[in-house]
This record gives C-alpha cells, sequence and structure tokens, in this order.
C-alpha cells in the first residue's frame, strides 16, 4: 500500500503573473526562484511558476533582485 504525502496543491489556474502574492512565496530573500523539492511541487506547476515568475519581472510586478 503507498503512503501518501501531505502537501499543499495549488492549482494551475491560480498560477498568474498578477498574483503577485503567490509568486512572491516561492521566491527565496535573494530574488531566486526556489527548488521543486522545497516548494514540494510537481514539475508541471514548477514550470508554471518559473514562468509567470519571470513574466511577472518583466512587467515589472516583482523586482530581479530583493534588497
Amino acid at each position: 500500500m503507498k503512503t501518501t504525502k501531505n502537501t499543499k496543491k495549488i492549482e494551475i489556474k491560480q498560477i498568474d503573473f498578477r498574483n503577485v502574492a503567490l509568486l512572491s512565496k516561492y521566491i527565496n530573500q535573494s530574488g531566486r526562484l526556489m527548488t521543486r523539492r522545497h516548494n514540494k511541487t510537481s514539475a508541471k506547476e514548477q514550470r508554471k511558476i518559473e514562468q509567470e515568475v519571470k513574466r511577472a519581472r518583466y512587467m515589472a510586478l516583482l523586482p530581479y533582485i530583493k534588497q
């Protein structure tokens, strides 16, 4: 029997470049994206997070480097 881990699930629909509060949870203190293991996200979710963080940075909603 397989055991399941209690991990937080995010819906792909919620991940959007305008949702800065959600995206900032996946960025560390120096402004870099945290790893999948640290975030406990799937590969598909991590790719979507990465894409939307980059888009938010380009639109100047998120800083490239936190000070």
